[in-house]
């Protein structure tokens, strides 16, 4: 071999040399920000957090067009939490619920490994919705305890970027990360809303009012005061959730909640009965302050309509049936006191309903023409 070969040869090893050592820098570079990502995911506290770390962190890492989280939640427990949190579902667009994996992609009926490939529209619309241009996509399964959560899914204009040629333990690895951070982060927030807490609404829970009703007539008895309860009864439930959905219904029974509300006092306690009932506890005030309270809460939940996603204008309105105790000192069964004040209040509610709803009844009889005045 001539000295010339022999140096083209040494340049050209040189030059792979150079291109695999600039590979490996280039995989050590995103293998590294994987591992941040990763970290990140794992650290989340709340879904906000979480859900912004997945839709926007990763875009930016792997310089996507599109990333999105498709999330099975045929209950919307996990929508109830969100908005338990205060987060609106409008401003994460890349997550994405679903009652049902059936139909919204064809890779879904057998998805136990990540999918890579050409993007089709009549395939995949439904997981990137608003993004055009897109040439490949690459669905990785979100699974835990062999249930499926979800999906993470990738698109790019780049054709090339998920082929089905590619490996996937890769993606494969991120999406066990992945599912691991959004269980933990639902449990996380199931924690905190559990016990005595409503998640749709943020109130209290039955659980809650029962002990707090027994406390409230001891204090009530101690004092010589009555104890005041308003049983209100979201009117035509079954008809909003028949007619435009249940999550119209949810968004109805958590916007009259607000509105019930802004009527409580510091002293006063108020929990969700169950349903499309909400029960408040008024201690120390007279009938005539309890039928205008009433009176109050019956205005500002119909004076508005809600407006729904859709547009349409939901007239809500509401029936209260009111009651009030004075409980004896000598009386020492207070569970049988709790029993005959909702008992009460519940059979006014009822006369409410009978009446023609949107109204209050008080349990001593008709309600004043003008309880504010």
């Amino acid at each position: 071999m001539s000295a010339r070969d022999l140096q083209g040869e040494i340049r050209e090893l040189r030059g792979r040399i150079a291109a695999l050592m600039d590979e490996a820098a280039n995989n050590e570079k995103l293998l590294r920000r994987s591992q941040e990502r990763e970290l990140e995911l794992l650290k989340a506290e709340n879904m906000a957090q979480l859900f912004d770390t997945i839709c926007k962190g990763l875009k930016a890492s792997y310089a996507l067009e599109s990333v999105t989280l498709l999330l099975l939640d045929p209950q919307h427990e996990i929508r109830h939490l969100m908005i338990a949190d205060g987060l609106q579902l409008e401003d994460y667009p890349q997550v994405l619920f679903t009652d049902s994996l059936a139909g919204m992609a064809p890779q879904f009926t057998s998805f136990h490994r990540p999918w890579l490939g050409p993007y089709m529209g009549c395939d995949h619309q439904l997981l990137f919705p608003d993004v055009a241009g897109l040439k490949s996509a690459a669905l990785i399964p979100l699974r835990r305890q062999e249930k499926l959560l979800g999906a993470l899914n990738f698109g790019s204009v780049d054709e090339k970027r998920f082929t089905r040629h590619l490996a996937t333990d890769f993606l494969a690895h991120l999406g066990v990360i992945a599912s691991f951070a959004i269980e933990n982060t639902i449990n996380r927030a199931r924690l905190v809303r559990s016990g005595l807490t409503d998640f749709l609404t943020g109130w209290h829970n039955r659980r809650y009012l029962n002990a707090r009703l027994k406390e409230e007539l001891a204090r009530a008895q101690r004092q010589g005061t009555s104890l005041t309860c308003l049983v209100i009864d979201l009117d035509r439930f079954k008809q909003i959730n028949d007619q435009h959905g249940h999550l119209a219904g949810d968004m109805a029974l958590r916007e009259a909640a607000q509105r019930v509300d802004s009527h409580i006092r510091g002293s006063d306690a108020a929990a969700r009965f169950g349903g499309d009932e909400f029960v408040v506890l008024a201690p120390a005030i007279s009938p005539q302050q309890a039928a205008c309270l009433a009176e109050r809460i019956r205005t500002t939940v119909c004076e508005t309509p809600l407006t729904l996603p859709s547009g349409v204008q939901l007239n809500m309105t509401v029936s209260i049936g009111v009651a009030w105790i004075t409980v004896p000192r000598e009386e020492v069964d207070l569970k049988a006191a709790a029993e005959r004040l909702l008992a009460d209040a519940d059979s006014a509610l009822y006369r409410a309903k009978q009446a023609g709803r949107n109204r209050a009844e008080l349990a001593s009889g008709d309600m004043p023409e003008h309880p504010c005045t």
